[in-house]
């Protein structure tokens, strides 16, 4: 395969260039929105939750995500706040550089994973493709955005491709350390996301290749001591895999009962069908290849595709290492019955690996038809090739960039209404932000003290419960998810508002937009909105899109990582209404 002998004075340093540019469009806008932690599970899972250990044990107290990260967080916090009172202190005070770390660790695991992937490449295919797999896992979209919040899709890949690099191993030399290698990765991926368990498919695929390399004939025959080192081999690999798998989520075991109750909940949530008003509706499979033309991009996902077909006729051992793990994601993943482009990020790692085996493959064949100068020719063709490969993840992660380091719309919103609501006035906030927005900036009052710069209606952040004891609407009862916010909505609700003096009203679309992409689902809602419009003057709005730019339709992906080139600023489109009657009338 043409430059799979490409020297190390040219393997080295681009693969430092590939490295600097992936962390570079991964730091870039990493502040994002802070000192608000926007996303809904970037603020509830893994910074508040290592933070929380500090005031008990190790024992998280939630398996729903396993606690890889969480504990990699906190360790981290640990040394940078100086323990218990330094980290508590940090995390009330200054929560905006919690984040700020957190996000930046995050980072650092996607650029490690870069270098494991390149190392995985060049083991399997050569330097030149080890460099561009890497390359293009460093500008899709998928990695590079998720690098930019504290959540554990990212961080997993560096364990994940660890295991891989040890499946290469055990495929090409199948020494003892390639199998400690895959076990450890696997355990450490397996600890930080349930979905790594996938990597165990290569691990399998290079032990099988391993036992039958070298037979002829109907009826294999397998050397005696060959069988014996890689039984060795397997048992090393489970029993590190095990260890690791402990050593980062030690109550598992020591707390099973509360383990297996809440993978059970979580099992039960991801195949539970679509209930989410405005969820995609055309089934998980089709969602998942839709979403690796954008999130990996169409030219490296067709050539995964290609390399995925191609590669059985030269290397079929290596077919069994690098594609069935992807096509038994996409079944066991289409399968459920809530799906997000960013649960795809496990299987990017081999699937890069298949996109630039084709590349590479095709730009040899080419170069084979191409006369005498059919080396210089090939090269050029193959570095077009790359080109062409790394065109749109690099075009849309440098967009991302740009619009992750400008104010949020929820930030400019808040803004205003500092200059123009006045405090202690009654206000209605959709849950397009946690409760803090309605409070004083981090920092500027002590926790105990911060009753809020505004009194907000007890909207729906995760459950019922008012922002403001003292007040009169005391909600007690059930609790209602966010994404179930726009159901509890009526036109009534307008009229009590100006009865109890909550004038000022703030929608986001990503709450109006779930309504309008499902109106005959909530008509009560839609008549809410429309109501809104009519008795409400609009006072301000804050668009994230560029100046001509259209509403991007409401989605669970675009409308939240920002993907279509129409978005100028992250954040939901925003609309501050003035109510007028009632109480509000004066």
């Amino acid at each position: 395969m043409l430059g799979a002998q490409l020297p190390r004075r040219w393997a080295w340093p681009a693969l430092a260039l590939i490295l600097a540019g992936g962390l570079g469009l991964r730091l870039w806008g990493v502040q994002q929105g802070l000192p608000y932690a926007y996303n809904a599970d970037e603020a509830d899972h893994f910074v508040p939750r290592a933070v929380a250990i500090f005031g008990h044990d190790l024992n998280p107290h939630y398996f729903a995500n396993p606690p890889g990260f969480t504990y990699v967080l906190h360790y981290l916090f640990a040394l940078a706040y100086g323990g218990t009172d330094g980290v508590r202190h940090a995390f009330a005070y200054h929560p905006g550089e919690v984040y700020t770390l957190s996000r930046v660790a995050v980072a650092v695991l996607g650029v490690i994973a870069l270098w494991l992937l390149y190392a995985t490449g060049a083991r399997l295919l050569g330097r030149a493709a080890g460099l561009l797999a890497a390359a293009i896992e460093a500008v899709a979209f998928l990695p590079v955005f998720y690098s930019h919040l504290a959540l554990n899709d990212v961080p997993t890949l560096a364990p994940l491709t660890l295991s891989l690099l040890g499946s290469a191993g055990v495929l090409c030399k199948g020494r003892t350390r390639d199998y400690a290698l895959a076990g450890i990765g696997l355990g450490l991926a397996c600890a930080t996301k349930y979905t790594a368990g996938i990597a165990l498919v290569p691990l399998i695929a290079a032990v099988g290749a391993r036992l039958l390399a070298g037979n002829s004939g109907a009826r294999p025959r397998i050397d005696k001591s060959t069988a014996l080192r890689i039984a060795l081999g397997v048992v090393v690999a489970a029993l590190l895999a095990f260890a690791a798998f402990f050593a980062a989520n030690p109550f598992w075991l020591l707390d099973y009962k509360s383990f297996h109750a809440e993978l059970v909940h979580q099992s039960s949530l991801s195949a539970e069908a679509q209930g989410k008003l405005g969820a995609p509706k055309q089934g998980g499979f089709v969602y998942y290849l839709w979403s690796l033309s954008w999130g990996l991009g169409w030219l490296p996902a067709l050539a995964a595709l290609g390399g995925a077909l191609a590669i059985w006729r030269r290397r079929p051992a290596l077919g069994w290492l690098l594609v069935p793990a992807p096509l038994l994601f996409l079944v066991f993943m289409g399968l459920q019955g809530r799906y997000f482009g960013r649960w795809l990020m496990p299987i990017l790692p081999l699937l890069c690996l298949l996109a630039a085996f084709f590349a590479l493959g095709l730009a040899t064949w080419l170069a084979a038809h191409m006369g005498p100068q059919r080396v210089s020719l090939g090269i050029a063709v193959a570095a077009l090739l790359a080109a062409l490969l790394l065109a749109q993840g690099l075009v849309y992660s440098v967009h991302s960039g740009l619009v992750l380091a400008r104010a949020d719309t929820r930030n400019v919103t808040r803004e205003w209404m500092l200059a123009h609501v006045p405090r202690r006035e009654r206000i209605v906030a959709e849950p397009i932000s946690p409760d803090g927005w309605a409070r004083e900036y981090p920092g500027n009052v002590p926790p105990k003290r911060n009753r809020g710069v505004w009194l907000k209606y007890p909207g729906l952040v995760n459950r019922l419960a008012p922002s403001d004891p003292s007040g009169p609407l005391q909600q007690r009862g059930p609790t209602v998810a966010t994404e179930n916010y726009v159901r509890t909505l009526s036109p009534a609700l307008v009229a009590y508002y100006e009865q109890h003096g909550y004038c000022w009203v703030v929608s986001g679309s990503t709450q109006s937009g779930r309504a309008f992409a499902a109106p005959h689902a909530v008509p009560l809602a839609i008549a809410y909105y429309r109501t809104l419009e009519e008795r409400g003057e609009v006072v301000f709005r804050s668009s994230p899109y560029a100046r001509g730019a259209g509403p991007v339709p409401f989605g669970f992906d675009w409308s939240f990582d920002y993907y279509p080139l129409a978005y100028d600023r992250p954040g939901p489109s925003i609309t501050v209404y003035r109510l007028r009657g009632g109480r509000c009338a004066a």
